[in-house]
């Protein structure tokens, strides 16, 4: 079993978009990268001249014994994984009332069970050393939600869900939390990665409709720089002051603070029938 000094990134998700950038960072420093994919040979090219840093794998994160042979595999060769990114997911389009149910729950399947698979897998490891980070993608789309991405927004909604208290139960281990949230980035979220549900009943058009157009028109025109994104993700871990959020790119923090301003307007409209119904005083 090989031991480094130097951390061992393990990547999900690397044929496009923040997972390979990701790579690709991660390996120019010189640190080791697990570099996993459904296809490898769709990643292959991020090891070339990086043969005793990276290991390059196959991974269905929907399948869990290919999650738990990956998760060996690194741990053999590397001796540890310091930093896990659970990166692999993707969209999906569809109006609520149209949405399939095969196309919901293969989603489902991949952006949040999938992202259980390889965290479960993983932590026993970090456990075991007392340190690691977990970083989780999620997005602008796991704080506040659109018309056509609802389904979406469920499975990030989910993990952001799910990273809050995993945050609270390993904290105390030494293992750090990272919930990632992108706004619109040009990765191929928008594009090919997408799965979409045409929509056919025209009371939909003017808002599903027409966000499905809008979304697909502007993939690969989005202000969000993945590799700019991936450098923030880095300077995070490497950060003192950790936190458990990162939103990404300047659309992201605007739609954020604007959620919180909707949150407490909603609260605070509703203060008097919210505290109506605890039990008076006089009963507690």
């Amino acid at each position: 079993m090989k031991v480094t000094n130097n951390p061992v990134w393990f990547i999900t998700g690397c044929s496009t978009g923040f997972g390979k950038e990701l790579a690709k960072l991660v390996l120019n420093k010189g640190w080791n990268a697990v570099i996993t994919a459904r296809n490898p040979d769709q990643v292959k090219e991020l090891a070339e001249g990086h043969q005793d840093t990276a290991l390059v794998l196959a991974l269905d994160v929907t399948n869990k014994e290919q999650v738990a042979a990956a998760v060996a595999r690194a741990e053999e060769k590397f001796g540890q994984i310091d930093v896990l990114v659970n990166n692999a997911g993707y969209g999906y389009f569809s109006s609520i009332e149209e949405g399939e149910e095969d196309k919901i729950r293969a989603q489902f399947e991949t952006n949040f069970f999938g992202l259980v698979n390889v965290t479960q897998a993983v932590l026993p490891g970090m456990r075991e050393k007392g340190r690691g980070h977990i970083i989780n993608f999620s997005s602008i789309g796991g704080l506040r939600s659109f018309t056509s991405t609802g389904y979406y927004h469920a499975t990030k909604f989910a993990v952001e869900g799910l990273s809050e208290s995993l945050a609270q139960e390993v904290g105390p281990l030494g293992i750090k939390v990272l919930l990632v949230e992108p706004g619109p980035f040009r990765t191929d979220w928008a594009g090919r990665s997408t799965s979409r549900t045409p929509v056919k009943i025209a009371g939909y058009e003017a808002t599903v409709g027409a966000r499905m157009e809008a979304s697909q028109n502007g993939s690969g025109k989005q202000q969000g720089d993945p590799v700019r994104g991936c450098e923030a993700i880095i300077k995070a871990v490497e950060s003192e002051h950790h936190q458990l959020r990162l939103l990404l790119g300047e659309p992201a923090y605007k739609l954020a603070l604007e959620k919180v301003d909707m949150l407490k307007e909603n609260f605070e409209a509703w203060k008097d029938l919210t505290l109506s119904a605890d039990y008076p005083e006089s009963e507690r």
